[in-house]
């Protein structure tokens, strides 16, 4: 009896056993491959922060505008932008925020040259490369901005005396008055520099009196005044660092009873469609393109860094000197 119920045990175990094993283990359906719902990565927009010197002309205008209409067509670009109102310390605190934000990118149009190491210096630290827009600036190192994108300040200088010269001739004595830019910007140093390095190697070109009209038509008006007050017709030339200095002054031309473009030979810098309109009307005589689009440059190269490209130090606006016929024909091609 025992063997028997022995033999019924182990029969009993062995098929429980073989049940065990025949089974399947109870698993969660996975879902249809139709409703499986697959998350394609996202690419994270690149943020950039603008500090702009502020709205002191049409030129900067222009800019601003490049800037911000570039930026918003495009999906990949999101861009704060801060305007300085013509102040350095407005300029560092908007740094300053953009830094604490943790923005990719910091673009930069300096109202001055000098006194920004401090600031560049923590945005390098913080790993946020600074492109330079338009002006430069004078650091003791380099690294602290990747790029800078913009004219050939020194070089517009030059043209513009080179046009005076072909105006008047190389042996004819010309008194020359100059409106300068902003004190102490990258812009008008260079475009000072620029055009001393022409006339001064001619003794017949003298500049008689140079003061800032601070990049605007108003103070570029009131500084010409006082030129003409103090020296009158002596005055055979002016020489504006930008076209709405140079606008300001013809207004004081005439209301002092002189015509501009004529008594007094008028070349500016920028390229500004008001500045096209006056050389039509003859008031003006040259403008020396300074191109304030730099939008997509500035996106371009923005860009480049995200993809770990190397900028070039300093990437150059194509531009070109008008005037008479060549200036008017460009009018309906100009947008700003």
């Amino acid at each position: 009896m025992k063997k028997i119920l022995g033999i019924i045990l182990i029969c009993t175990m062995i098929m429980g056993l073989m049940v065990g094993c025949g089974s399947t283990p109870t698993t969660q359906e996975e879902p249809n491959a139709e409703e499986k719902v697959v998350e394609e990565p996202k690419d994270e927009k690149i943020v950039i922060g603008f500090s702009q010197i502020g709205a002191e002309s049409g030129w900067r205008t222009a800019e601003t505008e490049s800037v911000k209409k570039t930026c918003e067509e495009d999906p990949m670009i999101e861009l704060k932008f801060s305007d300085a109102q013509q102040k350095q310390e407005n300029q560092i605190k908007a740094l300053r925020s953009f830094i604490a934000q943790e923005v990719d990118l910091i673009a930069l149009a300096p109202v001055v040259e000098s006194g920004w190491e401090t600031v560049l210096g923590e945005a390098k630290d913080a790993g946020i490369p600074v492109i330079l827009l338009d002006r430069q600036v004078s650091v003791a190192d380099e690294s602290l901005f990747t790029s800078f994108i913009g004219s050939d300040f020194v070089l517009e200088g030059e043209n513009s005396a080179k046009y005076l010269i072909e105006k008047f001739g190389a042996d004819t004595k010309v008194n020359i008055v100059e409106l300068q830019g902003t004190v102490g910007a990258s812009v008008a140093n260079d475009r000072k520099k620029g055009f001393e390095n022409i006339v001064n190697n001619n003794d017949n070109y003298k500049i008689i009196k140079s003061q800032s009209g601070d990049f605007t038509r108003a103070k570029g008006k009131e500084v010409m005044e006082a030129f003409l007050k103090a020296e009158g017709k002596k005055i055979n030339a002016l020489y504006a660092h930008n076209d709405d200095m140079a606008l300001g002054a013809i207004q004081a031309i005439e209301e002092y009873g002189l015509v501009p473009g004529e008594d007094i030979v008028i070349v500016s810098i920028d390229g500004v469609k008001d500045a096209f309109l006056s050389i039509k009307e003859g008031k003006l005589n040259c403008t020396v393109e300074c191109n304030p689009c730099l939008g997509p440059q500035l996106v371009k190269a923005a860009k480049d860094l995200k993809d770990g490209k190397t900028l070039p130090k300093w990437i150059k606006s194509e531009e070109d000197v008008y005037y008479g016929q060549k200036a008017i024909d460009a009018i309906p091609s100009r947008s700003y």
